[in-house]
């Protein structure tokens, strides 16, 4: 009976080492009116927010340049502000703030422009 035994535990151990990592039991939980159902232990990956600006660069002119690291090379920002309708974008320096900040013209007004880390582009 003691060989038995001692295989029954050493079985039990290897399945137990055999596991997958992370792998958990489905637990239940009360669903009201005495009700149990199996609760999801899986994680489901997560969907892109399409309003969240941060992750993506947008087209999109904001009333205000959000702060950030800004990543966009000088040439990169002068190309941004020119494909939003402006033109002869000159002075471009980032700020402390991450936001590219110079001059254009749009049509035959001069605005002082800026270009933020989402690639938002507006005038003051």
């Amino acid at each position: 009976m003691l060989p038995i035994m001692g295989a029954l535990v050493l079985s039990l151990a290897l399945s137990l080492v055999a596991a997958p990592a992370g792998a958990q039991p489905a637990t239940t939980h009360s669903g009201g009116a005495g009700t149990a159902r199996p609760t999801d232990t899986t994680t489901q990956p997560s969907r892109p927010n399409p309003g969240n600006q941060a992750v993506a660069t947008t087209n999109a002119n904001a009333a205000a340049p959000a702060r950030g690291a800004n990543s966009f090379t000088e040439g990169e920002a002068r190309r941004r502000i020119e494909s939003n309708g402006y033109r002869n974008v000159s002075d471009l320096t980032k700020d402390d703030d991450g936001v590219w900040r110079g001059t254009a013209q749009k049509g035959s007004q001069e605005a002082r422009v800026w270009l933020d880390f989402k690639g938002n582009v507006g005038q003051q």
